[in-house]
């Protein structure tokens, strides 16, 4: 489902060319789990922005579903972007002036996809399957960081995206709530056939996953 060829990124920097990924290549079948672990530095995040279509390669391929992501052009990469991969960020992300059930609903309005009242009663149907069925109308700052963060599941899920992409989705969440949030992740990946890609430097929690990918200094090590 999700097929990486080649992946290369180079930064220009005052000191010079950065090398941050040199030559991954990366499968994970419909429906698995992958976490991506390594130190800071070593090209995780890197790695995860092309695939999410957030930073081209320098070179290299990344394949969604059959599609070549980096072969689009826009305003079609922006649309494969939206209904096809879902985003669960480290932070929480939301817009403070809106609703749970707006911020949940803002994917589908971007793209057009759906009406007001109808995106309403899918963002409502997402907030009830993260367990927020009383949380529709409260706004950010009334929710938990959990909350927060289950509101941004929610959102992630709304267009049924094929694949989930979570880097570092609980660094700042207490031990209980990282629990929760990850059990929440992992049951959506299996109960949708979501493809769920982690990047995290918890190692208890890479080893909850199904395929364990370790970069060290931009490439893939046993």
């Amino acid at each position: 489902m999700l097929a990486c060829r080649g992946l290369v990124k180079h930064y220009a920097t005052d000191k010079g060319t950065v090398e941050a990924v040199r030559g991954i290549d990366l499968d994970v079948p419909m429906g698995g789990y992958a976490a991506i672990i390594g130190r800071s530095g070593s090209g995780k995040s890197s790695l995860m922005a092309m695939i999410g279509g957030l930073s081209r390669p320098t070179a290299g391929q990344v394949r969604i579903d059959g599609a070549d992501l980096w072969a689009l052009r826009e305003p079609e990469a922006a649309t494969f972007r939206n209904r096809r991969i879902g985003y669960v960020f480290q932070f929480a992300s939301l817009l403070p002036n809106l609703r749970a059930v707006d911020n949940v609903a803002l994917p589908a309005r971007l793209a057009g996809r759906l009406g007001h009242r109808e995106a309403a009663d899918v963002a409502a149907e997402r907030l009830a399957d993260v367990g927020l069925t009383d949380h529709f109308d409260a706004f950010p700052a009334e929710l938990s960081s959990g909350e927060q963060r289950r509101v941004v599941i929610a959102r992630a899920l709304m267009n049924e995206p094929a694949l989930l992409l979570a880097d570092e989705p609980t660094s700042d969440l207490d031990e209980q709530t990282e629990r929760e949030v990850m059990a929440l992740l992992r049951a959506v990946s299996r109960d949708r056939r979501t493809t769920l890609v982690l990047v995290t430097h918890n190692l208890a929690l890479a080893a909850e996953a199904e395929q364990i990918v370790h970069i060290a200094n931009g490439v893939i090590v046993p």
